[in-house]
């Protein structure tokens, strides 16, 4: 089994989501222990924005691609390449601006590729890279899961959600921390459900209760 980690927030050390995802991979590899692990680091290893030559674009009567465009299809095939290799991926996508950081964004545009990750047909769109399973690490400073007003105003989960089963993952987890800079207690709070999502989204919750009834 291959897990692909990816993470996505620009502050180091001193991110939760990073800190999450973290715990996620470990808790998978406990209960999975076949599983290799493959690390991307967005706010390193950055693609560019999506662009023309990304898309590969010729321009007049251009027959060859331009050494831009050879760069960019490089890149987005790296990444889909990696992503389809992929069993299980492990995303941390903090809220910044009520959606996914913009790293993340330029991933998921690399990723988003007719023929490779999805396809259409004379019905509508069909994804495929279906049969993997994603575990997002949801951040957030404020409270969105528990209102209507706060749900409309997110576009971080709800689009993550939408793209992946646009390429026909339909097994999505969430584990998610929300509230952390609404204070110290909140911030502890988010942190205990983030790591109780984290034990139902690897199956260790699952084992326990199995260990539990065998006792």
């Amino acid at each position: 089994m291959k897990l692909l980690h990816v993470d996505s927030s620009v502050l180091g050390g001193n991110s939760v989501s990073r800190q999450l995802t973290a715990e996620v991979v470990a808790d998978w590899r406990k209960t999975h222990p076949d599983t290799t692990v493959e690390y991307l680091d967005l706010a390193v290893d950055t693609p560019n924005h999506f662009s023309a030559d990304a898309l590969g674009i010729k321009v007049g009567a251009q027959a060859e691609p331009t050494a831009a465009q050879r760069f960019e299809n490089e890149v987005s095939e790296r990444l889909v390449s990696q992503f389809l290799a992929a069993d299980v991926i492990v995303v941390g996508a903090p809220l910044y601006n009520f959606t996914v950081p913009t790293q993340l964004k330029a991933w998921i545009d690399r990723l988003a590729q007719a023929g490779r990750t999805f396809k259409y047909t004379e019905k509508g769109p069909v994804g495929l890279a279906g049969g993997k399973t994603v575990i997002v690490a949801s951040t957030r400073g404020g409270a969105y899961s528990t209102s209507d007003g706060g749900q409309a105003m997110e576009h971080q989960e709800s689009y993550l959600k939408v793209v992946f089963g646009f390429f026909g993952i339909t097994d999505v987890r969430i584990v998610r921390a929300e509230g952390l800079a609404m204070g110290d207690a909140a911030k502890a709070s988010a942190l205990a459900a983030a790591r109780a999502d984290i034990g139902t989204a690897t199956g260790k919750a699952a084992n326990q209760d199995q260990a539990a009834l065998a006792a």
